[in-house]
């Protein structure tokens, strides 16, 4: 149990600390991705030493999961990490004598690599597939806009170039968030260059 709990560790570290923090640098969620992981892994070896379906057991993870974090609006992003996280901790605990260590380590780091590739590249090149960026270059940032008139499509690169020349950066992608008509702000969400 102790060498397949700690090759659990040693590939849910991966996911959540050099894959999903690096790029995403949000500390949130890396309490409950670690916990979920761990839990999962202990009920999966513990309910693997009784005679249960495991049609049942994965139903009470999916319970316990849809329990806590329908409450909160959480992105597809951390949802997607979330059941890379749990589909990790149910291989490693459920996996039997049949499967060997090779095997194990084997699926964990194809898994590993699939996810730090696409999220590096994929998803990067998905959105600004016109520039080769470096991702330490690649920031984004939420910021509040006191005017509504340059939001309008029209004036898109308007918007744009103000933004450009109030913050100094090279903006690459923009998104258009809340509105609020009464105090007459939009929340605007911007992927740029570092800080020239």
């Amino acid at each position: 149990m102790c060498f397949r709990f700690l090759i659990n560790i040693a590939f849910l570290t991966f996911v959540i600390r050099f894959s999903y923090y690096h790029f995403t640098k949000k500390a949130d969620y890396l309490f409950a991705f670690f916990l979920v992981g761990i839990v999962v892994f202990f009920l999966c070896f513990t309910l693997k030493k009784y005679e249960i379906n495991l049609g049942l057991a994965l139903g009470l993870f999916a319970i316990f999961g849809i329990l806590r974090y329908r409450t909160d609006q959480i992105k597809i992003r951390e949802m997607t990490y979330l059941f890379v996280i749990i589909g990790l901790s149910l291989i490693n605990g459920l996996s039997n004598k049949k499967m060997s260590y090779v095997e194990i380590l084997t699926l964990n780091t194809t898994v590993s690599i699939f996810v730090f590739y696409l999220d590096r590249y994929w998803s990067l090149q998905r959105l600004i597939p016109q520039e080769k960026i470096v991702p330490k270059d690649f920031r984004t940032q939420d910021i509040i806009y006191n005017s509504l008139e340059n939001i309008k499509p029209k004036h898109h690169n308007l918007l744009k170039d103000e933004l450009e020349n109030s913050l100094g950066v090279k903006i690459l992608k923009l998104d258009i968030g809340e509105v609020d008509f009464d105090k007459q702000i939009v929340k605007i969400k911007i992927r740029h260059k570092k800080l020239i």
